[in-house]
């Protein structure tokens, strides 16, 4: 499928609200659940999201239209949000998302856009010269893989409870 960015904002301005109804109201035992060492909760998802909103996708994109590949991507802390959101509440969190998102959203539909706009080049620190396209289809993707981590830890908080039917629960194996 080729990159649209009209559709990409679209799916990316249903996040704040699947994220919303998924996890709003749950026990915190749902919340804090994790699939290990050094992986995130539900509550991380969140707070990790959040951090990206604010640090990673829209100045990032903002480099890019400014200075193109001259000037490298500040680096991303991807685990910033343990420190950062430490005695913050659900709900506190996925508001602050939700505007965040809102408010990135249209940021991105003021800019004057072009095709040739996609394929203006950056400089991440780590993967070398990157597209904006690139850089949009990312934090789309990005959000899609974070709301099925969310799903799959959710799910496995009942993997013992399932019995038998575990065979045929391939979320529980992933």
């Amino acid at each position: 499928m080729t990159f649209d960015l009209d559709e990409a904002l679209g799916l990316l301005a249903r996040t704040p609200a699947v994220l919303d109804t998924l996890l709003r109201g749950l026990p915190e035992a749902w919340l804090l659940a994790n699939e290990g060492p050094d992986t995130f909760s539900p509550f991380d998802v969140v707070g990790h999201l959040l951090h990206g909103e604010e640090t990673d996708w829209i100045p990032r994109a903002r480099r890019i239209r400014e200075h193109g590949a001259t000037v490298a991507f500040e680096p991303y802390d991807r685990y910033a949000q343990a420190e950062r959101f430490r005695g913050a509440t659900l709900p506190a969190l996925l508001d602050h998302f939700a505007g965040r998102r809102t408010a990135n959203i249209a940021t991105v539909r003021g800019w004057r856009r072009t095709a040739e706009d996609l394929t203006l080049l950056g400089l991440h620190p780590d993967l070398g010269v990157v597209t904006l396209r690139q850089l949009l289809a990312t934090w789309t993707v990005h959000d899609q893989s974070h709301l099925a981590q969310i799903a799959r830890v959710i799910a496995k908080a009942y993997a013992t409870e399932v019995g038998p039917w575990e065979a045929y629960l391939g979320v529980l194996h992933r």
